[in-house]
């Protein structure tokens, strides 16, 4: 069975930069990903919309900063993480854990390292690449997820 590095993808909303939504992947490549409940302090009465959800569906549907604080630490404690390298994964993960007053336990790093055989501008296009041929959408993390997998494993397939 294939063993995969862990990968993680934030969502966050265009202005603010606040955590919507997050995905990471497990060892044996499932994926677990939830909206996030946007804390009380992440919004004023203004806000009626986070990105691409509203107040209510991320309130509705969405689990608590500290409870997916609490499932990553399960899953990943004092591990590496790679991303995409895309945008604010890092900003809104350190949002997330400051909200609480706490340090992240996970460090991040962009997935291109794990590939010493290719450039990082040639992972990117392969990324693209794959979003397109999966039919997925960039910026959705579950997606951005499945991307990696599919990438690493192409990148780490015995030829």
């Amino acid at each position: 069975m294939t063993e995969y590095p862990g990968f993680i993808a934030i969502e966050t909303g265009e202005d603010n930069g606040l955590p919507l939504a997050i995905a990471w992947s497990l060892s044996d490549g499932r994926i677990k990903q939830t909206l996030i409940q946007p804390d009380d302090s992440w919004i004023d009465e203004d806000t009626n919309v986070m990105g691409a959800y509203s107040i209510e569906e991320l309130e509705s549907l969405g689990v608590s900063p500290l409870d997916v604080i609490r499932e990553l630490e399960n899953d990943h404690f004092s591990e590496t993480l790679y991303t995409s390298d895309n945008g604010d994964d890092e900003a809104a993960l350190a949002r997330l854990f400051d909200t609480y007053g706490l340090d992240p336990f996970v460090e991040l790093a962009p997935a291109t390292v794990l590939y010493e055989q290719i450039s990082a501008s040639d992972w990117h296009r392969l990324r693209g690449d794959t979003f397109s041929d999966l039919g997925l959408e960039p910026m959705r993390p579950e997606h951005e997820i499945e991307v990696m997998l599919s990438l690493h494993q192409q990148l780490t397939e015995p030829v």
